[in-house]
């Protein structure tokens, strides 16, 4: 099928998950031209599979200061958005079951609390005194009292909403075949299956899929894909408010609004299986990773063996050798910005990382220090052991 005519564009937004959906948003209500392209839909992918935890803790220090924005964002967001994202500050518990989980837990509480964040350490029976639900295996604890939980599809879509509310547009269905360049190197707009569009700016947050499009600019953000299992049940007497997970981050798990407990856990390399089902993408995951995840959030929730399984599914994650996300305007290939590598923990910082591509787009300060998200930090990296996966949302 021969392509469409180029239709300009300020600024193309490749990628409907919250990162995206919070760009498109930011730069709308600046009054930009913005156009917001995915292959599938909104929360298709990452920010629809994800726990959807709202959390500062456990983040390294490079991410501490925009997770702390983000959760200022998220307490007013459903009167933004004008839209129901069923954000609850309930905490977050982190736990150990053994002297060797009790360390990392003793670790990033004196760090964190170093790093001015509200937090506990809990001991013995002071974990199960907050959550009585946990196991009486759990012997240390960390508590974040200002972290949260919300919905993910349903945050996303608002936002996406709010976005062509504030007069972004929408290109929904349209798999991005590559980004087009001048001779200059330039980037000047994409090609998707249809049709050619140009624009002034083009802002990549595609996740898994985001070297497929700048491979071809000789850029590449090291990552390894993790699929991780991932359940819903049916609903159940309420029995948990925390976000609770373990020490090392193997799993995690809550409670949803309806009872329902959204848990997951066991990660290994995605071997790229991916299947169209109604329009939407899905990803299987083992039975190998379905009886571990279950079984280890058992241990810490044994009243989760009770529970009926409504619902299975594996995540993707776009896993960086530090775990942290690229936020930049890479060197050789102006008028692009990148946005993906969240490692598993990118759903609370979607706010914020909206008004901070939103920022770089228009040529402003985004009032945080991108240093360590910088693609640069890469050049000489030369394989080696990556930084673990921190499941928490």
């Amino acid at each position: 099928m021969p392509h469409e005519p180029a239709k300009n564009h300020d600024v193309i937004v490749v990628g409907a998950g919250i990162s995206g959906a919070s760009t498109a948003l930011d730069l709308a209500r600046r009054g930009v031209d913005v156009l917001m392209v995915d292959r599938f839909c909104p929360a298709a992918m990452a920010s629809g599979w994800t726990l959807a935890g709202v959390r500062q803790s456990g983040r390294h220090r490079a991410e501490l200061p925009l997770a702390r924005s983000a959760v200022e964002i998220w307490a007013s967001m459903d009167e933004e958005l004008e839209a129901e994202t069923f954000y609850r500050r309930t905490g977050n518990l982190r736990c150990a079951r053994n002297e060797a989980e009790a360390k990392i837990i003793l670790d990033l509480v004196k760090e964190q609390e170093a790093a001015g964040l509200d937090i506990a350490l809990l001991k013995g029976r002071e974990v199960q005194k907050l959550a009585p639900a946990v196991s009486e295996k759990v012997i240390v604890a960390s508590y974040c009292p200002s972290d949260g939980q919300a919905d993910p599809v349903a945050t996303t879509k608002a936002i996406a909403e709010a976005a062509k509310r504030a007069g972004a547009k929408t290109l929904f269905g349209e798999r991005v075949l590559s980004l087009d360049r001048d001779a200059s190197g330039a980037v000047i707009g994409l090609t998707t299956e249809k049709r050619r569009l140009a624009a002034g700016k083009v802002v990549l947050c595609a996740g898994v899929y985001g070297n497929e499009l700048i491979n071809p600019l000789d850029l590449n953000v090291p990552m390894e894909v993790q699929m991780v299992t991932m359940m819903n049940s049916t609903p159940t007497e309420r029995i948990i408010e925390q976000v609770i997970g373990t020490a090392n981050a193997t799993g995690s798990g809550r409670q949803e609004p309806d009872g329902k407990f959204r848990c997951g856990g066991g990660h290994e390399t995605w071997n790229g299986d991916i299947v169209v089902e109604d329009g939407m993408p899905r990803v299987r995951p083992s039975v190998k990773n379905l009886l571990w995840a279950m079984e280890n959030f058992c241990d810490l929730v044994p009243a989760f063996r009770q529970a009926r399984i409504e619902r299975i599914w594996a995540g993707l994650i776009d896993q960086t050798p530090d775990a942290l996300p690229v936020l930049d305007e890479p060197a050789g290939a102006p008028n692009l910005v990148i946005a993906f590598g969240f490692s598993g923990h990118g759903f609370c910082l979607g706010p914020v990382t909206g008004r901070i591509l939103g920022a770089l787009v228009s040529g402003e300060d985004p009032g945080y220090d991108l240093s360590p998200f910088r693609l640069s930090r890469f050049n000489s990296w030369s394989g080696g052991e990556a930084a673990p996966l921190s499941l928490h949302g």
